[in-house]
């Protein structure tokens, strides 16, 4: 072959392939611009709905329970209780009952507006309000219509207590509150699957109790939940969400709860404590609404 061949050669080569050469130099110039811009026009939700369910641990102010039973001439006051929950862990028995018998929680929420973190909830507290067994208490008013003023033993089936007695609230004191929720973002790392929030809720809304009662040597009442009153609390959480939809939340939280017309046999209880409680709970977050930039 002579160098003249070569030469053509040469130029066809350049001429074929200098086109490739140049669509592949536009190619790499222009992908790293489409990626810029997918990631730029990239879009989430507006809303976020959100579910939590945990566990809580308790502890109550003392407090005084006003007991009426018209019918039988009693008119009294258990003076200063000291009420106690009831976790329901007894024997580390973790995965041996269901998870509606401890003290459990639950949060149902949704997130108005993601940018200025404000959003609602529903928020339950299944709590447990006991009158300490085995406790001295202080008792004043009237039974069969004498005057009482001093000291019994309050216990349930306890050497030399004053007949078998006990306060429960044992299936429940049950906070439901509807709350107002602030969202504060602490930390968000540069993929955004790791955040750390801070948040404050404030809210209102019934107690419902199940309440199991006996008195001394009267029958028990007819236990059942009731619609008994009402709370307010306050709860500050710090919440770590992973992935962008797990999150585990540890919450402190203040309530203060009123019982009235609590039904017991032939009469009525009333009541109030504050309480303060630590909770843990696992949840998920769900995006919702119209996509946004």
């Amino acid at each position: 072959m002579c160098n003249r061949d070569i030469v053509c050669m040469k130029m066809l080569f350049v001429i074929l392939l200098g086109p490739v050469i140049s669509l592949a130099q536009q190619t790499q110039q222009t992908v790293p611009a489409i990626q810029s811009t997918t990631q730029k026009t990239k879009k989430v939700r507006k809303h976020e709905l959100y579910f939590s369910w945990g566990y809580n641990k308790e502890w109550y102010t003392r407090s005084n329970v006003s007991v009426s039973q018209p019918s039988l001439g009693n008119s009294f006051t258990f003076v200063n209780v000291k009420g106690i929950d009831h976790p329901g862990w007894e024997n580390e028995q973790f995965f041996t009952k269901a998870l509606s018998i401890p003290q459990y929680n639950y949060r149902l929420g949704y997130i108005i507006n993601k940018n200025k973190g404000w959003g609602v909830e529903i928020n339950f507290d299944h709590t447990k309000w006991l009158f300490e067994d085995n406790q001295m208490v202080h008792i004043k008013g009237k039974i069969n219509n004498h005057p009482i003023d001093g000291q019994v033993l309050f216990a349930d089936s306890v050497a030399g207590s004053d007949s078998s007695s006990y306060h429960y609230l044992n299936n429940g004191a049950n906070f439901l509150l509807f709350n107002v929720v602030k969202r504060w973002n602490i930390f968000t790392n540069k993929k955004g699957s790791l955040r750390v929030d801070g948040l404050g809720k404030f809210g209102v809304g019934p107690v419902i109790p199940h309440v199991q009662v006996k008195y001394f040597d009267q029958p028990q009442n007819d236990q059942h939940f009731q619609l008994g009153g009402w709370n307010v609390g306050l709860e500050a959480d710090l919440k770590v969400t992973v992935f962008q939809y797990v999150f585990l939340e540890y919450a402190n939280k203040v309530d203060y709860a009123r019982y009235t017309n609590l039904k017991i046999y032939e009469g009525t209880d009333k009541q109030a404590f504050g309480t303060y409680e630590m909770i843990l709970n696992l949840g998920v977050v769900v995006p919702v609404g119209k996509q946004i930039k």
